[in-house]
């Protein structure tokens, strides 16, 4: 590690003479309270003998005015004086940083102090020097106090304050060291006796720290305006970058800003004040012989890049999201004080292009009365939340943008089904087992009788499981409920991922038809098991969290990869929705719902009242799902339907996410095999071991 400023060495002589600058100056204020002391005790003594009390001798006056003055000095300087041990001991507030994937800042949160570490060995030296020479040139030269200020300070003290102990305002000569304790142990009022307990400390604070830790903690500490606490988050406010990267221009201006940060703002009222001074911090730099005149003209004239930023927020239902887990598990003082560096999940390419997506669909859907919509992409294989969009815009106030609807409760309508069927499948039931899709209506003791219609409003007789899941129709589903049972199909959602189904007693047949609320990060947990073989693996936000000192600290998050559902049943869900041929009959052949050169698995949903409108589909590495709606929970136009609306923001975004990988299909297990089931025309389904059919081809052509 590369020393920062080379200290210089030690003689004996000097070493004497470093020791004895304190004392000296200890000395001359003594000098100064004695005198004062004496001249304060002779007129007491004036004034005792003008009451004619002989007892009260001059020894004894003295001794008494004596301790007194030390009881005075006492409670005024010693009594409250903190340690400069503090520094180290109790560590400042520090900002808690999130991160995409990548490394990109997406947000920071603090309390009062946005504050961020870094290590005095990671400036660049002309930041340093320009420091030294904005705030005390003889820094590495003096043991906490300059004497010459202080003499400056004490003239102009004796001349324009009175001398009156909690109401003077001593002003200059303060040292680097001295704005550290002023500004870290001391309350900031401006009296003699504040100035004192700040001498004090400054003097111990040299005697405990290196001059390189000092310097560290000062440029850490100290304020440069607004929130902006220390080096490294003056950088980003003003300049957007580390402190690590300044340039000499960019390090003189924000040298000399803690003197006056408000009025010598860049982004103030005042912003050509903070050139005026950017120029004296080079000047003083030329006069310390630490650049030369050429490089002070050239920094002088070099324009300066300042980025402000603003609200500085990226992602923000994402961030507030993952927030509230921090908050969840650590606490709310140690996510704004702490300085947690959070490394996400979050790919925020794909958020933008999410973001895009929907803000462009709902312009094309205005005239529908579709109002908002949202969307979540993740990995399966890991549960990485790729992106996480919660609202068309976060800061639209008037329609609760702030609301995360991946989050939310809604009705998931024909999105739900899937659940039905794998639970059939987990029953005995195959892809080719038939169903009859005819008129019923279900009678239970004291409500009206339950008649489930199909979307299309038509029945469509002896079907297979395979095209009335694929085709979504509703009366299939909800005779499968019917013969399984609701509580069946209540415990395996929620082995799957949905947290919302408390209590079975309240749902009924329509609960296969989308009457039980979800979320959509609870419904993408539940695809994310059918793309992933079955295995649940829970949604995450993080990729790492490291403490203040860069330790990790641990994730308070399921780590076991679990089976939840068999990866036969699993293949066969997702052979079944990545199907455009047993989804043409309610689809087409030509649906949205098709990614050309692709195998994707894919459902829509939309609930019989128009309030909601889905759409969920993942290859084995990627998922994707989206919706549309409301958020006060009207209905959309009669227009909308599965393939509109959601549909379309998860088709482009699916192409384009998928746009130059290799088509992976769904893997087919060892327990799954390929069956012909189709005398006239090969047509091939696929079972489980042991539940494959035997063709017959013969005359009577039947399958046994």
């Amino acid at each position: 590690m590369r020393r920062i400023v080379r200290q210089p060495s030690l003689s004996f002589a000097k070493v004497l003479i470093y020791l004895g600058k304190p004392a000296f100056f200890l000395f001359t204020i003594l000098s100064i309270l004695v005198l004062a002391y004496f001249q304060l005790l002779t007129n007491f003594v004036r004034q005792i003998r003008r009451f004619h009390l002989p007892s009260l001798t001059f020894p004894s006056i003295s001794l008494l005015l004596f301790i007194g003055l030390i009881l005075i000095f006492y409670q005024l300087i010693l009594k409250d004086l903190p340690s400069p041990r503090l520094l180290t001991d109790s560590p400042p507030s520090l900002s808690t940083n999130i991160y995409d994937r990548q490394g990109n800042l997406l947000y920071q949160i603090y309390k009062n102090e946005n504050r961020s570490l870094i290590r005095l060995s990671d400036l660049p030296q002309h930041l340093i020097d320009a420091t030294l020479a904005a705030e005390d040139k003889n820094f590495y030269h003096h043991p906490g106090l300059d004497f010459s200020g202080i003499l400056r300070a004490l003239y102009h003290n004796l001349l324009n304050c009175r001398i009156k102990i909690g109401t003077c305002s001593p002003q200059g000569g303060s040292t680097l060291t001295q704005q550290l304790v002023k500004n870290t142990l001391l309350t900031p009022e401006k009296t003699l006796v504040r100035k004192l307990k700040e001498a004090i400390l400054a003097l111990w604070t040299e005697r405990l720290y290196s001059k390189d830790q000092i310097l560290e903690m000062y440029l850490n500490q100290i304020p440069y305006g607004g929130t902006a606490y220390g080096i490294q988050e003056a950088s980003r406010q003003y300049f957007g970058k580390n402190a690590g990267d300044l340039s000499l221009p960019e390090s003189a201006l924000l040298a000399g800003l803690p003197i006056s940060p408000t009025t010598l703002s860049p982004f103030g009222t005042t912003p050509y004040l903070s050139k005026v001074r950017q120029t004296q911090v080079l000047e003083n730099m030329v006069k310390m012989n630490t650049i030369t005149e050429n490089d002070k003209v050239a920094a002088s004239g070099s324009p300066l890049n300042f980025k402000p930023s603003g609200i500085s927020i990226r992602a923000p239902h994402f961030v507030m999201y993952v927030r509230d887990l921090l908050v969840k598990q650590f606490g709310e003082s140690v996510v704004s004080r702490g300085g947690l560096k959070v490394t996400t999940t979050l790919d925020s390419s794909i958020q933008d292009l999410l973001q895009t997506e929907i803000n462009h669909e709902l312009t094309q859907l205005s005239n529908l009365h579709v109002g908002n919509g949202a969307g979540l992409i993740v990995e399966p294989q890991t549960g990485h939340i790729l992106a996480m969009v919660g609202s068309r815009d976060f800061f639209d106030t008037e329609s609760d943008g702030q609301v995360n609807l991946t989050l939310a409760l809604r009705q998931p309508g024909s999105a739900i089904k899937p659940l039905t069927y794998s639970l059939a499948f987990l029953h005995g039931a195959t892809p080719n087992t038939t169903i009859d899709d005819s008129p019923v209506c279900f009678r239970f003791s004291g409500q009206s009788d339950y008649c489930p219609k199909n979307y299309d409003g038509r029945f469509h007789g002896s079907i297979t499981l395979r095209t009335a899941l694929a085709s979504s129709y509703n009366i299939p589903a909800t005779k499968l409920l019917n013969s399984l049972g609701v509580n069946r199909l209540v415990e395996l959602a929620r082995n799957l991922g949905i947290t919302t189904w408390n209590d079975p007693s309240r749902f009924g047949l329509s609960l296969t038809l989308g009457g039980g609320d979800v979320t959509m990060f609870d419904l993408t947990q539940v695809y994310s098991v059918f793309a992933n073989s079955g295995n649940f693996v829970p949604l995450t936000p993080f990729l790492s969290i490291t403490d203040s000192n860069n330790q990790p600290l641990p994730l308070n998050q399921k780590p076991i990869v679990e089976q939840v559902i068999p990866a036969s049943v699993a293949f066969q869900i997702s052979h079944i929705l990545a199907d455009p041929a047993a989804r043409a009959p309610a689809f087409g052949y030509n649906s949205l719902l098709n990614i050309k050169n692709y195998s994707v698995a894919v459902k829509t949903g939309t609930t019989n009242n128009l309030r909601d409108n889905w759409t969920f589909g993942y290859t084995p590495n990627l998922l994707i799902a989206t919706w549309v709606g409301n958020n006060d929970n009207s209905p959309m136009s009669s227009v909308a339907s599965g393939i509109t609306g959601a549909s379309p923001i998860w088709a482009r975004t699916m192409t384009q996410l998928l746009q130059g990988s290799d088509n992976i299909p769904f893997l087919q297990p060892p327990a799954v095999v390929k069956v012909n089931v189709s005398c006239q025309t090969p047509r091939y389904e696929y079972f489980v071991k042991g539940t494959e059919p035997k063709l017959d081809c013969s005359e009577s052509g039947k399958i046994l």
